[in-house]
């Protein structure tokens, strides 16, 4: 039981930021399908900045691990503006930009990581190889009955998930920023009568999103991935997106979602190992997420209320 809830913990927590970026994107209108080329290349950024800086600082140096968050959310923040320049400047289809962008990011990631990998070790190869971060054990807690295993083997970057969370929390349900962006994406004439920018609101929220995207990729490298590889597109933006839908775009649903996702993907890993599967076995049961995602759809979508403006484009000459 412990093992469930310590990886599942450890699979949903990037998730749930990635779900809390692609809130604030859609709370403000937009609609943000580019969860996943953000991710991948924020974690590009992020595993590039402890590839070239590994030599300098050491292999195991403690510190490469926070110069990989600060460059991962700089390159998803950068990648987003992609996304915001497409949809609020250009008023491109929003879908489609998602897409656009989804694909732009898998291609260039994997050509950078090959160039990269080719000038320092004379091997083109796709993937960065960054190591697993270390774990920690909250002394007291672990030892609580049952809940006690989401407390045991923690990545660091769960921590700081918690409190990202709670501060970007705080920021859209307490501050007047935040009651501007969710303006944004119910009425946003409202919004321009009392004086707001409603375009630089939007490109506001998309750069959040973009860079609380990449930090969820760059811990998804550390962590599930154990390197950055084309193999970090593998449907976890889309995931996230189907949460935070789910979640009816708030934050503390979503990450019940996140969290739902996160154990049923690690509690279909254990079953294949309890009854001695062969690894073909593992590989099907851990698109269980996936599935339970399409049953959700099926029987919740009914139930779910998006932003009224979301997908709008917003002409101030209309209002």
């Amino acid at each position: 039981m412990d093992i469930i809830l310590i990886d599942g913990l450890s699979f949903a927590m990037p998730l749930f930021i990635m779900a809390i970026g692609g809130i604030y994107c859609e709370r403000s209108g937009v609609t943000m399908l580019a969860l996943e080329g953000l991710q991948g290349f924020g974690a590009f950024t992020g595993a590039a900045a402890v590839v070239l800086l590994s030599s300098r600082l050491g292999q195991a140096s403690g510190a490469l691990i926070y110069i990989a968050m600060a460059f991962s959310m700089a390159g998803g923040l950068a990648f987003s503006l992609i996304h915001a320049a497409l949809c609020v400047k250009f008023r491109a289809q929003q879908v489609i930009s998602g897409v656009v962008v989804n694909t732009l990011a898998l291609a260039l990631t994997t050509f950078l990581t090959s160039v990269i990998n080719n000038a320092i070790t004379g091997e083109a190869s796709n993937k960065f190889q960054i190591g697993v971060s270390s774990r920690f054990t909250v002394p007291g807690l672990s030892r609580v009955p049952v809940l006690g295993g989401l407390f045991k083997n923690m990545y660091p970057f769960e921590i700081v998930i918690f409190i990202a969370a709670f501060i970007f929390w705080y920021i859209l349900y307490r501050t007047r920023f935040g009651l501007r962006l969710r303006a944004c994406g119910e009425n946003p004439a409202s919004l321009d009568a009392a004086g707001g920018d409603v375009a630089k609101t939007r490109m506001a929220a998309v750069m959040i999103c973009g860079a609380l995207s990449g930090l969820g990729g760059i811990f998804l490298a550390y962590s599930i991935s154990a390197q950055f590889s084309p193999s970090i597109y593998m449907g976890y933006g889309y995931l996230s997106i189907a949460a935070l839908i789910f979640g009816n775009w708030k934050i503390l649903p979503t990450f019940a979602v996140c969290l739902f996702f996160g154990l049923a993907k690690s509690s279909g890993y254990q079953l294949t190992l309890f009854l001695g599967m062969p690894s073909n076995y593992s590989d099907l049961l851990m698109v269980l997420p996936y599935v339970l995602t399409l049953l959700l759809l099926i029987f919740f979508s009914k139930h779910n209320r998006p932003p009224r403006a979301l997908g709008e484009f917003f002409d101030k000459g209309k209002r």
